[in-house]
């Protein structure tokens, strides 16, 4: 048997007892707390894990129970999901923007137990629907600032009394905890990962050891990682993508998780650790691509345009490495150049100078922005899978990396496209089904094959290219299909352009709702001496709506057919936010609430004898207060768009 084959033998909490045999002192966890970076060994984490499991036990967490997890990603948080599958019991993730009415809907799906709350801030949300969550029985806290009012309430208690509670068992019967390990399957469930919830209430996934495990040990088949490597956890918990590395990828490989003070202080904490490999959601390359532009906006002459010409030689350089192909000496020679004059510095300041590869997963990324990364050095590759396979079972290989696709299965997974191009997989990385939820576990696993969602088709070099969700690909009213997914990206790949809803299902014509980046717009509107007060303001006016156009002209040079086009478009007043019921927590666009909740913009994209409107909208003030104003939505043709 080798390692692999015995790795995927175990529990997580048998795993990491094997990394304490192998590698005890060897850097596990790292944080940065008051400025400065506090480490755990191997052999400080499986003892911070045995306390908890210990503590857990003595206060009623027993097999079969479940603890829900609503924190920003420190050490405690691994303590209290691994201690608690220690003792047979299953861990769930919440995210931390969910509000008290929604915490509780989960806490009662899920027939939580206890709570983990890594502050007042969370703790207050549970407490707010107390009388809601009648099967918690305990809220466990780690950090005690304001916290004194509650302790004199049983159903709160600190971790460090779990810890306490947890070595004091351990004095009383040491060899308890190794037996609970010992009893633990890899088959058996250990964590409860929420869906996006796109469509409603997110359905609990139900994840065991195996299949968090089993998708370590299989990326590292295709990119090696090594013990020395450092990743930095600063991804929602609750969200499969962190979970594949704090389960999967560190108990696989031995990798060193650093943690960030705050989530406030994530990016600048990376650029200290500058890890090897880093995975992220779209949203957060579109952010750092903004941030590169402003810099290079803001740069001297010299700069801008030794950048603007070395980003096109970046670009043909990209095209070669991409495919693996040898390149000519010439390009080569201005490539090295261009990585030593611009790139090189530049990707420094992002804290991405040790990077060897980086991930994007969660949602489709354009293939501009894409292609943009690999011309400035950054390895960046497509990954795609979804919560139900444990966020990845495809990805690219180094040296053959297209930006239309999302790469080639994983070893060990298997991919079918069903007769109406739903993408259909099969891994040992694949859920056993959904919490409670039989009759959706039935539809997704239907003929013992992953049921995605996704519309797709593998291509003439076995790369799997996802066109869009199926419930999202639209028809136009003369029956030409097309993919939102794929026009918004386009439109994203501006600097200027935040996020995008394009319509057009049934209509005539595509038409679209575009947000600003504030940032970059905001940038752009100073410079050229145009004054503004608010977003709502920048928003309306008619510059900017000459820039958008400028912008939806270019996307519409490059459509390939004459329905790509899009005709129409108004710009929102608000951004588009996940408070708001817009995007899910992962950053996805939740197109039928967005189309409902601006069904008046809608209708009025859609007659083209309007061409301006008033409307009521909510305005925030910087100290959360909010009121009614009344502002003006222009209505925008893009001339000789989408003639049908």
């Amino acid at each position: 048997m080798n390692t692999n084959e015995q790795l995927l033998k175990y529990s997580i909490p048998q795993l990491l007892r094997w990394r304490v045999k192998t590698s005890p002192k060897r850097p596990a966890l790292r944080e940065k707390d008051f400025g400065i970076w506090n480490t755990y060994s191997w052999e400080n984490y499986y003892d911070h894990v045995r306390k908890t499991a210990l503590g857990l036990k003595a206060i009623g967490l027993k097999k079969g129970d479940t603890i829900a997890i609503i924190s920003d990603n420190i050490p405690e948080l691994l303590f209290v999901a691994i201690g608690s599958h220690s003792l047979g019991a299953i861990s769930a993730g919440i995210y931390q923007t969910s509000m008290p009415a929604e915490i509780a809907q989960i806490l009662n799906y899920l027939k939580v137990s206890a709570v983990f709350c890594d502050n007042q801030e969370q703790v207050d949300k549970v407490l707010d629907v107390r009388d809601q969550i009648p099967g918690v029985k305990k809220v466990i806290f780690e950090d005690s600032r304001g916290m004194r009012e509650y302790m004199s309430d049983d159903w709160f208690i600190n971790i460090k009394d779990i810890y306490a509670m947890g070595d004091e068992e351990h004095q009383k019967n040491p060899a308890v905890f190794e037996q609970m390990v010992d009893a633990g399957s890899c088959d058996d469930v250990c964590h409860l990962c929420l869906t996006s919830g796109t469509t409603g209430l997110p359905k609990g996934t139900m994840l065991t050891h195996k299949n968090y495990i089993n998708m370590g040990v299989q990326l590292t088949q295709v990119d090696h990682l090594e013990p020395t490597d450092e990743y930095v956890s600063f991804l929602p918990f609750a969200w499969i993508g962190e979970q594949m590395n704090s389960f999967g990828v560190a108990m696989a490989t031995g990798i060193t998780l650093n943690f960030p003070e705050s989530v406030e202080t994530a990016m600048s904490d990376l650029k200290e650790i500058g890890p090897h490999f880093m995975f992220g959601a779209p949203r957060i390359y579109e952010t750092i691509r903004s941030e590169i532009w402003l810099k290079i906006d803001q740069s001297y002459w010299l700069n801008k345009l030794l950048y603007n010409y070395f980003i096109q030689v970046g670009l043909k350089s990209a095209d070669y490495r991409m495919k693996g192909k040898p390149m000519p000496l010439g390009l080569k020679f201005k490539s090295w150049i261009g990585k030593q004059l611009i790139f090189r510095p530049l990707i420094n300041q992002i804290g991405f100078l040790r990077l060897r590869r980086a991930y994007t997963g969660g949602a489709a990324l354009g293939p501009e922005l894409f292609t943009f990364y690999q011309a400035i050095g950054v390895n960046l590759k497509q990954i795609y899978g979804q919560t139900e396979i444990v966020g990845i079972a495809y990805m690219h290989r180094d040296g053959d990396v297209r930006s239309d696709t999302v790469g080639k299965p994983l070893p060990g997974t298997q991919c079918k496209i069903a007769e109406d191009g739903e993408i259909l997989s099969k891994s040992d990385s694949v859920t056993p089904g959904y919490y409670d939820l039989p009759e959706k576990t039935a539809e997704l696993l239907e003929g013992g094959w992953l049921h995605s969602g996704d519309a797709g088709f593998i291509d003439e070099n076995g790369h799997l290219v996802v066109i869009d969700r199926l419930s999202d690909v639209m028809h136009n009213n003369k029956g030409e299909m097309f993919s939102p997914m794929f026009l918004e990206n386009a439109l994203k790949f501006s600097p200027y352009i935040k996020e995008a809803v394009i319509y057009g299902n049934k209509e005539d014509f595509v038409a679209c709702l575009i947000n600003i980046d504030p940032v970059v717009v905001g940038k752009w509107a100073e410079d050229r001496g145009i004054s503004y007060t608010t977003f709502m303001d920048l928003s309306s006016k008619p510059e900017v709506a000459k820039l958008m156009m400028e912008q939806v002209l270019d996307v519409n040079s490059r459509a390939e057919k004459e329905h790509f086009k899009i005709r129409r478009f108004a710009l929102l007043y608000k951004l588009l936010d996940v408070d708001d019921g817009e995007l899910t927590k992962t950053g996805k666009i939740r197109r039928k609430f967005v189309k409902e909740k601006y069904q008046n913009l809608y209708d009025w994209l859609y007659d083209e004898s309007i061409d301006k409107k008033e409307v009521e909208a909510s305005y925030e003030y910087q100290d959360g207060q909010s009121t009614k104003v009344k502002t003006s939505i222009a209505f925008y043709t893009v001339k000789g768009a989408g003639e049908v």
